[in-house]
């Protein structure tokens, strides 16, 4: 005969819990439809401009994706604290700046007369814009390797040291870039042949044409990892080896080469957002730090470990500055100096519902 067992009444801290989620959900809801409401109002009012700030938010997105996509698999899938992140970042545009202007700037044909010439009558070719780059981030890649091999190694699981360890980096390196580079902002050329900018249907304006090629690395940067993560041996072995390090080492499995490669990954990619960031915005003292905390906030919001979750995340905190850069003014008040304040209220929201981030899970 079965016996029909009555549920087990919920406990106190459960229903806490539930409560607050639910609450929180609510909440979200209430503050999603009045942000819908206020994008609806802008885009009726200039739906050109609606539509330029927006592709500008995908495209900002793009580059932080691909900066966040190799601090989630450092920070995120790798449990490595690594603060010089924004470093690598920086530094490594640095590099293809100088490669660029001392190995491929050609000046253009004809009287040489330096009365009136400015930079931006140097030419360059498409390979004075790839080379650097490729060096760039195949600099910061090993750069990565070194810090992660001679520093960070020996002190895996430890995170207070890890932090403080690369914390010391970060100050070291932003003293000797403002040191050889100056405090003056620095922008990497594009290649001469490239348009100024392409129009796109509906936009009021054109769109600079290296903001859809950063948009296309970042598509290409994702395709990549996703299928590297996924589909291959080093993505198990790199999933295994965190969840079960010495399971895995008893199989026979180098780990710290495992670990070392996925490393040069993260550090290689931090390069690559340089390049792409100093062509597309500019290179100057700071952009470490605010690429790091923008990557910090991309994990957050995405959860740890969550390649998916870093492209939402990327894609949220890009059209939250876009548009907050855009439309935040009132009639006569321009409040789009606060608009820092709606990046850590987008943390805040997403984590009063989603405490791991949006796909994120417990460790």
């Amino acid at each position: 005969m079965a016996v029909n067992r009555l549920p087990r009444p919920r406990s106190l801290a459960e229903m806490r819990a539930s409560w607050r989620l639910s609450t929180g959900a609510v909440v979200m809801g209430a503050i999603a439809c009045l942000v819908a409401g206020w994008l609806i109002t802008k885009a009726a009012g200039d739906f050109g401009l609606f539509v330029t700030v927006t592709i500008n938010g995908l495209t900002l997105a793009a580059l932080f994706f691909v900066v966040a996509s190799g601090f989630t698999l450092i920070f995120g899938l790798m449990r490595t604290i690594n603060m010089a992140h924004g470093s690598l970042y920086l530094l490594g545009g640095y590099i293809a700046f100088e490669l660029q202007a001392s190995w491929f700037a050609d000046e253009p044909e004809g009287l040489d007369i330096s009365i009136g010439q400015s930079a931006g009558d140097t030419e360059y070719g498409l390979l004075g814009w790839v080379v650097p780059l490729l060096i760039a981030a195949l600099a910061m890649g090993l750069l990565g390797i070194l810090i992660h091999q001679t520093l960070l190694r020996w002190n895996q699981g430890q995170e207070l040291r890890q932090a403080l360890i690369t914390i010391a980096i970060v100050i070291i390196l932003a003293d000797q870039m403002l040191a050889h580079f100056g405090g003056i902002a620095r922008d990497i050329k594009t290649p001469t042949s490239w348009p100024g900018s392409v129009e796109i249907p509906l936009a009021s304006g054109g769109i600079g044409f290296i903001r859809i090629v950063v948009l296309g690395v970042a598509l290409l940067v994702g395709a990549s990892l996703w299928a590297m993560i996924k589909k291959t041996r080093f993505g198990l072995i790199t999933r295994a080896g965190v969840d079960d390090r010495d399971m895995v080492s008893a199989l026979g499995i180098n780990i710290p080469l495992v670990f070392a490669g996925a490393f040069f990954i993260g550090a290689f990619l931090a390069g690559l957002g340089g390049v792409l960031g100093g062509t597309m915005l500019s290179l100057q003292p700071g952009e470490d730090t605010r690429l790091l905390l923008t990557s910090l906030v991309v994990v957050i919001i995405g959860g740890m470990g969550s390649l998916g979750g870093a492209a939402v995340g990327a894609l949220a905190l890009g059209l939250v500055q876009a548009y907050a850069g855009a439309f935040l003014r009132f009639g006569d008040t321009d409040l789009t100096n606060y608009a820092i304040l709606l990046t850590f209220g987008l943390v805040v929201a997403v984590l009063a519902v989603r405490p791991h981030g949006l796909f994120g899970r417990p460790a």
